[in-house]
């Protein structure tokens, strides 16, 4: 069996992600390859869609979101991202027993003794108006019938899990700041979400398999597991094997394909690319060293901005003032630094409408 080392993941890693070249795609169709993007900070998406496409438009992805094409909404890990409306509609469901089973696990005191399907009925009882809300406003007006849980408690539970929300625009436009406000799936995008099979079969599993391998693969059962948040997946994976590839990685691991998905020759140059905070190419695997060295496996989940030089987190970077400054992680070569300056600038003059592409680069750690 083939065994790909850490330079052949990365690289495979890279091209899935759009990261080692960038490609032309309409945005609707970058973010539906990508699975969706990570979104709770709600200007990343942004920066993770201008690293990854040429000629990038933020205007587009704005009205993408205006038009109701892409959709903000809890999902994978019961966290926000942004997804393809379509995507949506069609996993929710799969996703909706881990959804509670999350919001059961962080506020298991306070729900203990609550029914939820009644305070599922209760919060579209409210929501039927069509009248978007806030997670307190919605909380509000369901606690009223019960005397617990507290409302942070019951307005997670509703907007995270239970209810099938949107995130309505202006929150996610570019450049604009504002606060969450939330309708139905089914009220804003005309639709209600799509049933689980009758028969009892998985066929949006299976479909999370290959778009998860198509977008991040090569991957292992974990890794899968760690982007979407489902335990139940090893029948879909069964169901699907024989339309699969095989390989190990350096520790024994087996790494599941798509046959036909690219995996680059591992001497393939890797560009400079500017990530996100809580970027896919990092959040979207169990085992992150194609990516990042253990030693600083932390920044992933703490929304560190990380810089890529040679495919790796070589550095961390943050904007203030119009300023890109960037905090590397280790010695940059001469060379390295030239590159990470030049597409530091490119993304400075991105942020700031092409008005200053300032770039600091600050003395690496002793």
């Amino acid at each position: 069996m083939t065994v790909l080392d850490a330079r052949a993941l990365n690289r495979a890693t890279l091209a899935r992600q759009l990261l080692l070249d960038r490609a032309d795609l309409p945005v609707l169709d970058a973010v539906t390859h990508l699975c969706g993007l990570q979104a709770q900070e709600p200007q990343e998406p942004f920066t993770g869609l201008w690293s990854r496409l040429r000629a990038f438009d933020p205007a587009a992805l704005s009205d993408l979101l205006v038009r109701r094409s892409v959709v903000r909404t809890h999902l994978m890990r019961r966290t926000v991202h942004l997804l393809a409306a379509e995507d949506v509609l069609a996993w929710r469901a799969r996703h909706d027993p881990m959804l509670r089973q999350r919001v059961l696990g962080t506020y298991r005191p306070e729900v203990a003794v609550v029914d939820l399907d009644e305070r599922v009925l209760a919060g579209r009882a409210v929501m039927a108006d069509g009248r978007p809300r806030s997670m307190s406003e919605l909380a509000r007006a369901v606690a009223g019938r019960w005397p617990a849980p507290g409302q942070r408690a019951l307005g997670e539970m509703l907007v995270a899990a239970l209810l099938p929300m949107a995130q309505l625009p202006p929150r996610g436009l570019w450049r604009t700041r504002a606060g969450v406000r939330n309708a139905l799936l089914s009220s804003w995008l005309g639709r209600e979400i799509d049933p689980p099979a009758a028969d009892g079969s998985d066929p949006v599993g299976r479909t999370l398999v290959r778009r998860y391998l198509a977008a991040f693969g090569p991957a292992a059962t974990a890794d899968l597991r760690a982007w979407c948040g489902l335990a139940g997946l090893p029948a879909a994976v069964a169901a699907i094997r024989e339309e699969l590839v095989v390989f190990r990685d350096e520790r024994g691991r087996e790494l599941l394909d798509l046959p036909d998905a690219p995996r680059p020759d591992p001497d393939t140059p890797a560009p400079v690319r500017f990530l996100p905070a809580f970027d896919n190419a990092l959040l979207g695997y169990h085992d992150r060293s194609r990516i990042v060295d253990d030693a600083h496996r932390g920044l992933s989940v703490a929304g560190a901005r990380v810089v890529l030089v040679d495919g790796r987190a070589a550095a961390t970077w943050t904007v203030t003032a119009g300023t890109v400054t960037v905090t590397p992680l280790r010695r940059l070569s001469r060379s390295d630094s030239a590159a990470v300056a030049e597409e530091g600038r490119a993304l400075a003059s991105f942020l700031s409408d092409g008005d200053g592409d300032r770039v600091q680069i600050d003395a690496p750690p002793l």
